[in-house]
């Protein structure tokens, strides 16, 4: 049984990650400060001996003194614009104090630690589908900023612990992940569209919807994510993600297919800095951590649909 932290516990990728670790029969010590991540999504780990919930902002030290820690995830930061654009400054803190805060622990337990770092990191990509080579094309004065320049940095910060004090480091660029447990009102665009296909309202499109995303189902992900952090002799970055390519549109309407919806697109000003395109090239994840993701888009969706079908008030 390994001892293992996750910063970001409670969130939508978090809470997945701990049930996972849970089943595998290891110690996990959940952390959160609940800000964007909900107690009932580990509610049902909560009595398990092999899992404990700390409330706490990593911004804030934390230590465990009384117990050797092996592992740390740290998934700790909103992820989602409207989340990260409430508080651009604590968004930034999370991922610079708080990372250092992680790596401290790391450093002190000599334990393995993984960050959780982002396809945004590339910003709105000149190269396509994007390597882990390319070094992006960000805004650092956007109002995306705080999140894709504070993973950036973050990153920064992981590789030079690692170099300065040898610390074992992971780090993966995670590309848009859906599926059971994602927040109603996060204003991505999978719940976004399901919530309004499953309402009958009218599904906002940015843009022309001609833009294109890869989705990957959060299973897929989750996976990739505890490859990584058990493969030897390899730091990463590493791109987690679905490298199949759909535009917006494309995806609008296969949620109205899945769920019988009556909604009809409307399209409205894209926002500033969203990328165009986006799609990982996962050839160093097939070949270093043997993971490529098994679970198809639409078989994803209904997953996912049937989630927020138990949540959502459907209009007659």
């Amino acid at each position: 049984m390994l001892n293992i932290i996750v910063t970001g516990g409670a969130g939508f990728l978090g809470s997945h990650l701990c049930d996972r670790l849970v089943d595998k029969g290891e110690n996990v010590f959940c952390i959160d400060n609940l800000f964007t991540g909900n107690i009932k999504n580990i509610k049902h780990l909560v009595d398990k001996p092999n899992f404990k919930f700390i409330e706490h902002d990593i911004i804030e030290p934390i230590f465990f003194d009384d117990i050797k820690i092996d592992q740390i995830y740290n998934l700790a930061c909103p992820a989602s614009p409207i989340q990260y654009k409430i508080n651009p400054v604590r968004t930034v803190k999370a991922n610079t104090i708080g990372a250092i805060n992680v790596l401290g622990i790391a450093k002190k337990h000599n334990a393995r630690i993984l960050q959780a770092s982002t396809s945004e990191v590339y910003g709105d990509p000149l190269e396509h589908p994007q390597k882990e080579s390319y070094r992006g094309n960000v805004n650092t004065i956007g109002e995306r900023a705080c999140y894709d320049e504070g993973k950036r940095v973050a990153e920064t910060l992981f590789f030079d612990y690692h170099r300065e004090h040898g610390v074992k480091i992971r780090v993966a660029r995670i590309f848009n992940t859906y599926g059971p447990k994602m927040y109603k009102n996060d204003g991505r665009v999978v719940s976004n569209f399901i919530i309004q296909a499953l309402k009958n309202d009218p599904i906002t499109v940015y843009g022309d919807g001609l833009q294109t995303r890869s989705f990957c189902y959060v299973d897929d992900l989750i996976s990739g994510l505890v490859k990584l952090m058990n493969v030897e002799d390899f730091t990463g970055p590493i791109n987690i993600g679905n490298p199949q390519e759909f535009t917006i549109i494309e995806l609008a309407k296969m949620i109205i297919d899945i769920t019988s919806s009556k909604s009809e697109l409307v399209f409205k000003d894209l926002p500033q800095d969203d990328p165009k395109k986006r799609r990982p090239d996962i050839t160093l994840a097939k070949k270093t951590l043997k993971w490529e993701p098994i679970i198809d888009l639409k078989t994803g969706l209904k997953k996912t649909v049937d989630y927020f079908s138990k949540i959502v008030k459907i209009k007659k």
